[in-house]
């Protein structure tokens, strides 16, 4: 009896970290729903078609309006690591300037994407750095006097 007792003590403790080891995921951006947008057929959908079906894209081309991305992903977050993105889609539907219809559906996914390395350079300003002791005593005497009850505005003075 007495090692029974041990062994649910000891599945007792160790429980917790095994949930803990079950993973956090969270969805972001696009949601299926009934619509799939690689059912988009070319030729015949048009932007009003597609916006009816889909709804309204996650991004707008910038240089070219007839461009709609509609992005999704996937992120898994392990206790106290940061959140990696396991899963993404994004898929480009372009449009014909003239007609509105739909020319091109382009799926990508996590691995069509490229990694982009940040510069961590910055660019300087300019003007100069100010110490602690001109920070704290920069404003003295700048401010205004406080005002007497011959200044208000707005009132004239008895001469």
């Amino acid at each position: 009896m007495n090692k029974t007792v041990v062994r649910l003590a000891v599945l007792a403790a160790l429980a917790p970290m095994a949930v803990a080891c079950a993973p956090v995921v969270g969805n972001h951006g696009f949601q299926v729903i009934d619509v799939n947008p690689k059912d988009v057929v070319v030729g015949t959908d048009t932007k009003s078609t597609v916006l009816a079906q889909l709804g309204s894209p996650s991004a707008v081309s910038t240089f070219e309006n007839n461009i709609w991305y509609y992005i999704s992903q996937t992120t898994e977050r392990y206790t106290y690591n940061r959140p990696q993105v396991s899963q993404r889609t994004v898929t480009a539907i372009t449009f014909n300037e003239g007609d509105d219809k739909v020319t091109e559906v382009r799926n990508l996914d996590l691995s069509d994407g490229q990694q982009i390395a940040m510069e961590r350079r910055e660019t300087p300003t300019r003007g100069r750095q100010l110490t602690v002791l001109e920070q704290l005593l920069g404003n003295v005497g700048r401010g205004q006097l406080p005002r007497t009850y011959e200044d208000v505005p707005g009132q004239r003075r008895p001469d």
